[in-house]
Parts: C-alpha cells; sequence; structure tokens
C-alpha cells in the first residue's frame, strides 16, 4: 500500500501544472503533505462549474491518494478542524465518505447564498456562535436549544437555508447549501471514470493516458479530481510498469 501511494503521489507531483489555488505537493511528509494536499485538491474544484456558490469541496479519501500515511492524514484534519481551520460534512454518500472544506471558504459561501433572505440572520447566528465555537459535524436538539440559545423556529430556518440536514430524529449534520448538485455531478463523474477503464483492454489504463483523454460529458468535476478520488477510495489499483503508473480496476 505505501509502494502505491507514493508512486500515485510521484506521479501527480512531476506533473508540474499551473494551479488557480495554493501550490502542487511537494516533496513535504507528516502535516506539511496534508495542508500541500488540500491546497492542491481545492484548486481541483470547478468553482465556475457551479458559478462560485460553493466553497471547494474534497473528498477525505482524495488526500490519501497524495499523502500515503493515512494515520497522517486523519490526525492533521483532526487538527485543523479542532483548530476551526476546515470543516468536515458528511453528505449522506455513504459512513464512510466525509468532504472537508475550508471553514473561510465555507462562511463566505454560506454568508452569500443567505443574504437578503429571511433566514439571513438566523444563518449569521448560526455561523458565529456554532460554526465559530464548536468543530463537530452534527449536533442534536438539546445543544441547539439550551447550549447555543436557537429555538425550534430557528432550526427549522436553519434547515430550510441548508445549513442543517436531518441525520435523525432530534439531530441534524452540519451542511453546505446547494451541495445537492456537486453530489450528483460527483456520482455520475465516478461511474463515468470507472466506465472508463471498465472498457479498457484488461480493465486497466495508464494514468497518463486517461490523464490525457477526452473529458466525457457526465464528468463536470474534471478527470483529475475523479483520478483522486477513485485512488484514494482505493477503486483501482496503482500497478508499476516501465511505461508509467497503471491504473486497473479493483477487485471487487
Amino acid at each position: 500500500m505505501k509502494r502505491k501511494h507514493q508512486l500515485i503521489s510521484d506521479t501527480f507531483k512531476a506533473k508540474k501544472q499551473k494551479l488557480a489555488f495554493g501550490s502542487e505537493p511537494s516533496e513535504q511528509e507528516g502535516p506539511e503533505a496534508v495542508d500541500s494536499a488540500l491546497q492542491f485538491l481545492a484548486s481541483l474544484f470547478p468553482r465556475k462549474l457551479f458559478e462560485d456558490s460553493l466553497p471547494p469541496l474534497i473528498l477525505r479519501h482524495q488526500i490519501y491518494s497524495l499523502v500515503k500515511d493515512r494515520t497522517t492524514v486523519d490526525r492533521r484534519l483532526s487538527q485543523l478542524k479542532d483548530e476551526g481551520r476546515i470543516r468536515i460534512f458528511q453528505h449522506g454518500l455513504d459512513a464512510e465518505t466525509f468532504f472537508v472544506t475550508f471553514t473561510d471558504a465555507y462562511k463566505s459561501k454560506v454568508l452569500e447564498f443567505a443574504s437578503g433572505k429571511e433566514f439571513a440572520r438566523t444563518v449569521t447566528k448560526f455561523l458565529d456562535s456554532v460554526v465559530t465555537s464548536c468543530p463537530d459535524i452534527s449536533y442534536d436538539k438539546k445543544r441547539m436549544l439550551n447550549e447555543f440559545g436557537f429555538k425550534d423556529t430557528e432550526i427549522t430556518q436553519l434547515v430550510n437555508a441548508g445549513v442543517l440536514t436531518v441525520r435523525d430524529a432530534g439531530s441534524w449534520w452540519l451542511a453546505v447549501p446547494r451541495a445537492g448538485h456537486f453530489v450528483k455531478y460527483f456520482i455520475k463523474g465516478r461511474k463515468a471514470v470507472l466506465g472508463m477503464i471498465q472498457k479498457s483492454k484488461y480493465k486497466e489504463v495508464l494514468l497518463s493516458d486517461l490523464q490525457n483523454r477526452r473529458t466525457p460529458r457526465a464528468v463536470k468535476l474534471g478527470i483529475p479530481y475523479h483520478i483522486h478520488d477513485i485512488i484514494g477510495a482505493q477503486l483501482v489499483d496503482c500497478v508499476p510498469t516501465t511505461t508509467g503508473t497503471l491504473l486497473r480496476l479493483a477487485d471487487d
């Protein structure tokens, strides 16, 4: 596994490209490598596709495609979350899939969305009193009412605003307003990229070839974004060859 992650990390680091956000991954290890990976993956997020209405959304497992030590990734993300620098979300794909974004970007886009709407004041109160002070990814009714001082009507407003989504009776996930389109594009794009590999001979393709292929219409988030997704989620195996890294569909 270490060898696989090192191969893919080196391949992406060797491919020079001009980034719109942050800098490309470096030879660093440890927390610095995680920080660099976050910046790099954020640069791959297609802001224009969503008319710059969403903060850059990164899947936690995408970071694993660039940083070989998963424990280091998880520890650093936990630290950044506790420091209030990032927020982590669970948007219902499955229990193990989490999204990451930068707190400042999240607050900015939520405020832009709420501006001028009837729930604007409640949303601002939520960002100032809850998001700023509590790094949790979900909240129950008792805390919302007693600790944070929200009324039932205000909680309803937060749900309507999309900053909270129902987890179960009496509890809610922290959420990103208008992220539904992203989730739909993500699911379709992943399926399309995996389909490209599925249709290739022996169900495998050179990473360099996949990067250079014409992007199918279903892959709205971009092939590079999904390459990091399918590698980090271990949906493909990375096989070293004399002509470069080969991506092979993982066994079910």
